[in-house]
């Protein structure tokens, strides 16, 4: 086994807790392309109560991911995450047995209370050495696109079938698998990662939301999420009536979906090998924006809403791959968890304000106001983006140090950020750890563990 290899335990975290997430993640996304065609039985049925039933899971998610995740470093990464899975459950057993539209949305405000994504993201970090923990993340993100495509696919078949009590079933059952997963196939953590790398802290929060670059991208996730739950209020109704049948989405949704991953991959090879990342990201928020304007001018036609799906997922796509690793580079090096804790609390946000968006517009105006909306949404992003500023290319490690006081530690950050390869050093007496933001071709791991004091 090789330093730059998984070995048996990494391989095993990584297989399982993505498995988890993506059981998680597919009951989630099976929702969003059937609900508006056969929550249309439900009691109270409206454009309004289909929008609020899409995004309740992501407000219940933004308020309580970040206290679910440092609940799990007191109580333990398992209980927390059986807890949240058994949440969950509850709540999709509330939605299935739903004959009105608010109690729906009741057991989906409920599922999103089972919040465990920073839990498990940080369990993951407790499985893996820091030099393998970026392969372990990224088996991770992989399954959540994967769960997405899929999704696309065997919503609508489930659902027309058996309706969307049948799709909330089917999410109750996927919860129970997955703490079946955690119980018998997820490792127990010998070690636990530093809290500089995982968990969000309120205080560090605070001061990263008037980081001027951290909150660009955080304003970008929340407005990419709101759009794709606005447009999802609305798209499945209007395909029918274009003429695509229910149980028949799928043969346009994966077609689109596999096409637009195909054509991102160049997109993101060139940017990273021409060193052009901003020219790209500006340039896919921009598409998101068109693809949407013309989505709402070509809306009675399924071939000319094909056509903007895809345009749509290729930014998506790269949008969505791309900003996780900026805010990773931009954040300052102890307080990567609390600036990933942010961002995935925006995202939820987004989800749920997505909804509410959706559900509105539909409702007092038109589906084709409520593409325009998500244009208009776009637009607003690529104003926000414009100043954008990405940072070189870099990752961050920690160090074990033991210092007995502030002065040592000033003093070990003085030396370490004068080594060559570091951008950045942050001395953490209190979790006897130092962060380093490096540039890997020019750091030496050896000289920097020798100023520490390690070897």
């Amino acid at each position: 086994m090789t330093a730059s290899s998984l070995n048996s335990r990494e391989k095993r975290a990584a297989v399982s807790l993505a498995s988890v997430f993506a059981f998680r993640m597919l009951g989630l996304f099976m929702l969003m392309p059937v609900l508006a065609i056969y929550g249309q039985s439900l009691d109270g049925f409206s454009p309004m109560w289909i929008g609020f039933a899409i995004g309740a899971y992501g407000l219940t998610q933004a308020v309580l991911q970040i206290p679910m995740g440092r609940l799990s470093d007191k109580i333990g990464r398992k209980k927390v995450i059986v807890g949240g899975l058994v949440v969950f459950a509850l709540g999709s057993v509330i939605a299935a047995l739903a004959e009105s539209i608010q109690m729906v949305t009741v057991g989906r405000a409920l599922q999103g209370m089972g919040a465990i994504a920073s839990a498990l993201l940080a369990f993951a970090s407790d499985l893996s050495r820091d030099e393998q923990r970026p392969k372990v993340m990224a088996v991770i993100g992989m399954s959540i696109g994967m769960s997405f495509a899929f999704a696309m696919l065997l919503g609508p078949i489930v659902a027309a079938s058996w309706g969307v009590a049948g799709v909330f079933w089917l999410t109750a059952i996927l919860a129970v698998f997955g703490i079946g997963i955690i119980l018998f196939l997820v490792p127990n953590a010998v070690n636990k990662a530093p809290k500089g790398d995982t968990l969000a802290s309120f205080s560090d929060i605070k001061k990263l939301i008037k980081h001027p670059q951290l909150s660009r991208l955080n304003a970008g996730v929340l407005l990419l999420h709101l759009t794709l739950t606005t447009i999802f209020v609305v798209l499945p109704s209007q395909l029918i009536k274009d003429g695509l049948v229910a149980n028949h989405h799928w043969y346009l949704y994966i077609p689109v979906l596999l096409l637009a991953f195909i054509l991102m991959v160049p997109i993101m090879i060139v940017a990273i090998k021409k060193e052009k990342e901003k020219q790209a990201f500006i340039g896919s928020v921009a598409l998101l924006s068109i693809s949407m304007l013309a989505m709402s001018i070509w809306v009675n036609s399924v071939v000319g809403i094909a056509i903007c799906m895809l345009l749509y997922f290729v930014a998506f796509n790269f949008l969505e791959a791309t900003m996780p690793a900026l805010v990773s580079r931009i954040a300052p090096a102890s307080q990567k968890g609390s600036a990933m804790g942010g961002y995935s609390s925006s995202q939820f946000l987004g989800a749920f304000l997505g909804g509410i968006l959706g559900g509105y517009v539909a409702q007092t105006t038109s589906t084709q106001a409520v593409f325009a909306a998500a244009a208009l949404v776009g637009l607003i992003w690529l104003i926000i983006a414009w100043k954008m500023q990405v940072p070189p290319k870099s990752k961050v490690i920690s160090l074990m140090t033991n210092l007995s006081s502030e002065e040592q530690a000033q003093a070990l950050a003085s030396q370490l950020v004068a080594l060559p390869g570091v951008i950045e050093a942050t001395v953490v007496r209190d979790e006897s750890r130092s962060y380093l933001k490096i540039n890997d071709k020019e750091f030496d791991l050896d000289q920097a563990r020798k100023v520490a004091g390690l070897i």
